[in-house]
């Protein structure tokens, strides 16, 4: 994570009248996060990266799109009265629990085995209790910045481990399927026509989605719709449009296709059961581990997640499966290839991550718990055996994930700037105060490093 903000700020040492980069919050461990502006227009672009720990190629890809947006003249008029604004890492912290497999080798094994991402309330684009009482530092210095900014874009940069790329919308942009379309085939990045995350959201063409408004729900629904209150809709009133792209680190060709499958109710039962099993079996791992983990650093932090996974692991199961599957509740929409293969991906992906998390517990417990280690082991390896093998998953080099989220970013940016504006926004709290791109912004918030 030291090394965004050593190249963010050569570059903004490289070219001091176009960019500048400040000091904008603080994580909860007291790592500061970083923002990197390019350009001085009136329009504001917000691209967030690292919001989930373990998907780092946004950071990538926002220095990426930093530096094509300085090695030029901007190409219309329009794009000129631009300032993009890049927040470097919205959690640095769990970021840095991710070291371990960042380096490589870029395999599955390694990659679940030091995998972590923090429990679903430590996530900070996650507002359980809305945007006023946010617990989180880093969520607050992100609504501060969209509050601030009231930028007419807003893109969140994800990652998807093993799958395919797509788009998550908060308002629509005629033209921009058309364009992920044309990005994925020059790259060969699957496109997923049908992920688990939009699994009841409206498309608004093939890898593009519409994200429902927020409401209020509790864990379970957080997890399983993903439509509680987020950081994604705060902008809202200013007229932005959140665009939430994902980019696949392992491919998988299946969840780009639309054909009818052969026999859909087999095959969810089948993912059903499976998960069903591998949670049980998870399960009693972790009540062995559990209380042979005094001591271990960290362990409440991994045993988080673990417990989250375990606690919504047979409601998804039930929510599949067609024999339990409650007639009263929403019913699943109409399952082709790409549906059920992103369903069978997301149930092997719970067990994975849950058992990876364990794996490390195991190992930082030591001889405590050494004779579990083994039977991990042999979980991870089978499981990651049956994505590569049943499901054709292959790793995407890193330039390719980045030049692919880049171009994406760019072609929703360059919609959302012709959009008509939107509602007139509340006046600003401090209207003489200056903002982003202004010449007084920013001042003595200089980042000593510039001068490497």
């Amino acid at each position: 994570m030291d090394d965004l903000a050593l190249h963010a700020a050569a570059l903004a040492a490289r070219h001091p009248g176009a960019a500048r980069l400040r000091h904008a919050g603080t994580s909860r461990a007291g790592t500061p996060l970083w923002l990197l502006s390019v350009g001085h227009g009136s329009r504001h672009a917000l691209v967030v990266a690292g919001p989930h720990a373990n998907e780092p190629v946004g950071g990538a890809t926002a220095l990426r799109l930093a530096e094509r947006l300085l090695a030029g003249p901007p190409p219309s008029e329009e794009e000129a009265d631009i300032t993009w604004n890049f927040l470097l890492c919205l959690d640095p912290d769990g970021a840095r629990r991710n070291e371990g497999w960042l380096s490589g080798p870029y395999t599955l094994g390694h990659y679940f085995r030091h995998f972590f991402r923090p429990g679903f309330t430590e996530q900070p684009e996650w507002l359980p209790d809305g945007a006023d009482r946010a617990a989180l530092p880093e969520t607050r210095t992100l609504l501060a910045l969209q509050d601030e900014l009231r930028p007419f874009f807003h893109c969140s940069l994800h990652g998807v481990d093993v799958g395919g790329g797509f788009v998550e919308l908060t308002r629509d942009l005629p033209g921009l399927a058309q364009r992920v379309a044309h990005t994925a085939a020059r790259l060969g990045v699957p496109r997923e026509l049908g992920p688990y995350d939009t699994l009841y959201w409206p498309s608004l063409g093939p890898a593009v989605y519409r994200i429902p408004p927020p409401r209020r729900g509790d864990l379970a629904a957080a997890i399983t719709e993903a439509a509680v209150e987020s950081t994604w809709y705060h902008p809202h009133r200013y007229g932005t449009v959140t665009a939430v792209v994902e980019a696949p680190m392992w491919g998988v060709p299946a969840v780009g296709d639309g054909s009818p499958a052969a026999d859909p109710e087999t095959f969810l039962r089948t993912v059903a059961r499976t998960l069903r099993h591998d949670t049980r079996l998870l399960d009693g791992l972790l009540a062995r581990l559990r209380p042979r983990l005094a001591g271990v650093l960290d362990a409440e932090r991994l045993l988080a997640p673990v417990d989250d996974y375990l606690l919504v692991s047979p409601g998804l199961a039930d929510s599949w499966d067609p024999d339990v599957h409650d007639p009263a509740a929403r019913p699943l929409p109409a399952c082709d290839t790409a549906h059920l293969t992103a369903l069978g991906i997301s149930g092997r992906r719970v067990a994975l991550r849950t058992a990876g998390l364990l794996h490390r517990l195991a190992t930082a417990a030591g001889p405590a718990t050494a004779e579990l280690v083994p039977r991990l082991d042999a979980l991870i390896d089978g499981w990651c055996t049956d994505y590569r093998e049943h499901y054709g998953a292959r790793w995407i080099p890193v330039a390719r994930q980045v030049e692919y989220q880049s171009r994406v970013v760019l072609a929703a940016c360059r919609l959302a700037a012709r959009r008509p504006p939107g509602p007139t926004p509340p006046p600003r709290p401090e209207e003489g105060r200056p903002r982003s791109g202004e010449p007084e912004w920013g001042a003595g918030t200089a980042v000593p490093m510039h001068r490497e």
